[in-house]
């Protein structure tokens, strides 16, 4: 069943005096429970395809589904309360406050919803379980490694229990050592947790840990392979 459907969808940027043209047409499927690498130069549209799915951006023309709700057409505000119930984000550069502890920063998305306290740190003690840091749970991001801090955020990301989550390049700013740790937890949420996952990135390895992997080039999608899971 298509988690994501993306239909004939169209997408420019004004640039100045200059219509930048970054899709045009794109139909596109994304199954439940699969884990698919965006792979492709800068400037080819797939951070821009994550953005059209998170509801982050709009499509110029064209439509967006995730779980059966149509993103393009919703308003900002029924946005918000959709992407906090439905949508965990992955940025490269972590995103997290400096001021709050490693438990607070991935609290942060249950304040939007109606759960109790207690409720609330029950969640976020699972999340930073799962990414392996509840040992670290009371540790400021300083006090971090790159590695961690990205767990962290990964925590953030699936503490509400997202049908999809989203990585914007993740191992980005990782080791080799921090990103194969990542990897490994991407792959555990994927078959333990079956999580659908789409990610954006330009590392060989990542993509090779996905179950597709999509090449897109201006915008346009070149070619599909099965990623060789080891």
């Amino acid at each position: 069943m298509a988690l994501v459907e993306i239909r004939e969808v169209d997408k420019s940027f004004k640039r100045e005096a200059q219509t930048v043209d970054v899709y045009h047409g794109l139909t596109i499927d994304f199954e439940q429970g699969s884990y698919t690498a965006l792979m492709g130069p800068s400037g080819s549209g797939k951070s821009t395809l994550l953005n059209l799915v998170a509801g982050l951006d709009k499509p110029t023309r064209g439509t967006v589904r995730v779980n059966g709700a149509e993103v393009s057409a919703m308003t900002a505000s029924q946005l918000a309360d959709w992407r906090a119930r439905t949508i965990g984000f992955v940025f490269q550069s972590y995103n997290l406050l400096p001021v709050l502890t490693a438990r607070q920063n991935v609290e942060l998305p249950l304040l939007l919803t109606n759960l109790r306290k207690a409720e609330r740190a029950e969640r976020t003690a699972i999340a930073l379980d799962v990414v392996g840091l509840a040992d670290r749970m009371d540790h400021f991001p300083r006090q971090l490694s790159g590695g961690q801090e990205q767990r962290v955020a990964i925590a953030r990301a699936i503490v509400a229990d997202p049908v999809l989550i989203l990585l914007d390049e993740p191992t980005g700013q990782l080791d080799a050592k921090s990103s194969e740790e990542v990897l490994d937890l991407m792959r555990r949420l994927n078959e333990e947790f079956h999580k659908t996952i789409m990610m954006v990135t330009h590392d060989a390895r990542a993509a090779a840990q996905a179950r597709r992997v999509l090449h897109l080039e201006k915008g346009v999608l070149l070619e599909r392979e099965e990623a060789v899971v080891s």
